[in-house]
């Protein structure tokens, strides 16, 4: 397994906020008197200072806390709410919320372009934490409440663009960082400190603090963040009209077979982070409950992965990048994939699982390469387009995914080990299973090999201006904020520049590991 990404949600709904074209019923910002172009400070509540990034870091750091303390918890009451099918069930939720995720990511995105920012983020964080007291209350709907809640699991979303309303665009390279190394930090520490509270004072003392987290969240959003986007960027009506071409999840993959470079990296894309995604929904519950890992040795798991695929995404990644080139660190990538699903595939013994994740983060380097090799084979105005297309497949890939293992588990009957919990020293013992123990890993790792027989062909050096060329050639001028616009009509400043694939680490040269690292560690934690 390794940490290819959350979500990867953020840059698909960047790349979803295009320029808005200001309908001629909106007043022009800049035929606006002065007095009338007020700062959203003074029309809604004040916050806690000028906005920074501070605001966004204490934000996720809150909400992906609380969800971590959940790791141990949710575990156990999947197994306990779907005996006989859990595998099954948890494909299904998982592989619901990510396709509502997927339809509903660039359509949040471009209302709080339009809207501000705060609204948005207070709505994303309240209703993705919404679930966590209904872990105690009825696990049934817990369940539920998460599948559906995929339609607003898009903070990182709003909280990047918040980022961007308030960073230069030179800065933004390194405030991404702050907002990533945060949210890292929340997902090594958090689902240790769960299992332990879990284990010394069980399940519902946990229960009740991650809802206390969630709603200092929430609260410290209403009462101390203040809106980012300036009210003269936004429209002078909340019934004003938005494109509805930017809020279509379909939109970048109809470009898909534009470019027959591009169509190739998509491929590759598509059959590598197919199976990750549902690896992803399924691995956890997977080591706990068919190799008979302890909640505090899965909390250990994740923290030792995580700091691992850090140093391979900083230190070995760009190593690579210098030393063997852009296509053959993603050929090596995939290698590393293939070896580490059939380990988890034909595993039996916990030291193998070990192992198996110390190749999984050699294996996280996999995007960040292909991500700099789409930066490479556009020109700088069109990342957007290249970026979108890949992050697009990787939505649809959390969808099906998830489902997709589930199906694979059950119609393998892989049945969970019968465990005797010893409540006073909670101890788990467990039955020998008689089957191979992950069918569904072995389905991946011949998925990933052909997603390497298919990077095979990519060119190392593609053409840039072609490239770029049969981008342009396609694009609508409501579609793309490198479209020309005419003299006097007015534009969104902050969705010229915010799309994350065309910042600075994007850029022939430089390697998109940090933002990558958190689309990572995202999707990992949702799934947890």
């Amino acid at each position: 397994m390794k940490f290819s990404s959350f979500s990867s949600q953020v840059t698909r709904n960047d790349r979803s906020r295009h320029v808005i074209k200001r309908p001629a019923h909106w007043p022009a910002a800049q035929n606006k008197p002065e007095s009338a172009v007020v700062s959203t400070h003074k029309t809604g509540p004040q916050g806690f200072g000028s906005p920074s990034v501070y605001h966004a870091v204490i934000v996720i750091f809150l909400e992906f806390f609380a969800w971590g303390l959940l790791t141990a918890p949710t575990l156990g009451a999947l197994h306990e709410t779907f005996p006989k099918h859990t595998f099954l069930m948890n494909g299904l939720v998982q592989g619901v919320k990510g396709l509502l995720s997927f339809l509903s990511a660039p359509l949040i995105g471009a209302l709080s372009d339009v809207w501000g920012r705060k609204s948005f983020l207070l709505l994303t964080v309240f209703f993705t934490c919404a679930p966590i007291p209904l872990l105690k209350i009825s696990p049934w709907w817990y369940f539920a409440v998460i599948s559906v809640s995929g339609v607003f699991a898009v903070t990182f979303s709003v909280i990047f663009a918040y980022v961007a309303d308030i960073t230069q665009e030179h800065e933004r390279s390194m405030a991404y960082g702050m907002v990533s190394a945060t949210f890292a930090a929340s997902l090594v520490i958090s689902p240790a400190i769960g299992a332990y509270l879990s284990q010394v004072y069980g399940d519902s003392l946990v229960v009740v603090l991650a809802s206390a987290i969630a709603m200092l969240d929430i609260c410290f959003i209403l009462v101390a963040v203040p809106e980012s986007l300036p009210e003269k960027m936004r429209p002078a009506s909340w019934g004003a009209p938005i494109s509805w071409e930017q809020a279509d999840p379909f939109a970048s993959l109809r470009k898909v077979g534009q470019d027959s470079t591009v169509l190739l990296i998509c491929i590759t894309v598509f059959l590598s982070y197919l199976p990750e995604a549902g690896q992803y929904s399924s691995f956890f519950l997977y080591l706990q409950q068919i190799m008979g890992f302890s909640p505090e040795s899965v909390a250990a798991f994740i923290a030792v992965l995580g700091l691992l695929s850090i140093v391979a995404q900083t230190v070995v990644l760009s190593l690579l990048m210098r030393s063997i080139g852009n296509k053959n660190t993603i050929l090596l990538g995939l290698g590393f994939q293939i070896l580490q699903l059939a380990w988890y595939g034909f595993g039996s013994e916990p030291w193998m699982m070990w192992a198996a994740g110390a190749v999984a983060a050699m294996s996280s380097i996999t995007f960040p390469a292909v991500s700099a090799l789409i930066s490479r084979t556009a020109d700088p105005d069109q990342q957007g387009v290249g970026q979108g297309m890949v992050t697009g497949i990787r939505g649809l890939c959390n969808g099906l995914g998830p489902a997709l293992y589930g199906f694979i588990f059950y119609i393998f009957h892989v049945e969970f080990l019968t465990f005797v919990l010893i409540l006073c020293l909670r101890h788990v013992f467990h039955l020998q299973s008689a089957i191979i123990p992950g069918p569904p890993f072995l389905f991946g790792a011949c998925s990933v090999l052909l997603a390497l027989l298919v990077a095979l062909f990519i060119p190392e050096h593609p053409h840039m201006g072609a490239r770029a060329g049969s981008w342009k050639k396609h694009t609508s001028p409501h579609g793309h904020s490198h479209s020309p616009h005419p003299p006097g009509e007015a534009k969104e400043p902050l969705l010229q520049d915010t799309n994350v694939s065309s910042l600075p680490q994007f850029t022939q040269g430089h390697y998109p590991g940090q933002q990558c690292f958190r689309t990572q560690l995202c999707s990992l934690i949702r799934r947890a």
